[in-house]
């Protein structure tokens, strides 16, 4: 069973990103939440994960925020970042207003992305997996050094 999302959204009818909402708010219902309340919920972290899913749609937002880049500048940046997945990255995060693509009319011809005002409205999510990814390496490390070692 899919979430059916309003005409106007632009989010696909399933970005399979989470499970069936149907059956998390189905169990949250019976603990705290309304099944309404719960449904929301999940529409919205649903719809935040597919804006911003991805293994380098927040390290691009983050390599922008030390200003304008060009193209192989974040590729070199970014290392392990093909072209061709670069630039749908960079197109995705220019659909939903995180990054301006400017033209310059030169020979040859340049082009620069850089973030906008309204990329800095994710800055508290950086700031969260931030934090919780350095106390999660700091368990993980944790766990396996106490951990015996066998042959």
């Amino acid at each position: 069973m899919y979430i059916s999302y309003e005409k106007d959204t632009t989010i696909p009818k399933d970005s399979g990103i989470l499970w069936d909402s149907y059956d998390i708010c189905t169990m949250a219902e019976e603990k705290k939440y309304g099944s309404e309340t719960c449904r929301s919920a999940m529409g919205s972290v649903k719809d935040a994960l597919y804006v911003l899913s991805g293994k380098w749609k927040l390290p691009l937002i983050i390599a922008l925020r030390e200003g304008p880049r060009r193209f192989n500048e974040l590729q070199k940046e970014l290392v392990d970042i093909t072209p061709k997945v670069l630039s749908k990255e960079l197109r995705e995060l220019e659909l939903n207003e995180f990054v301006v693509r400017k033209v310059f009319n030169t020979v040859p011809v340049t082009v620069i992305y850089e973030i906008t005002p309204y990329s800095a409205s994710v800055n508290p999510i950086i700031e969260a997996l931030k934090e919780w990814g350095e106390q999660h390496r700091e368990r993980i490390v944790r766990h396996r050094k106490n951990e015996p070692v066998t042959v």
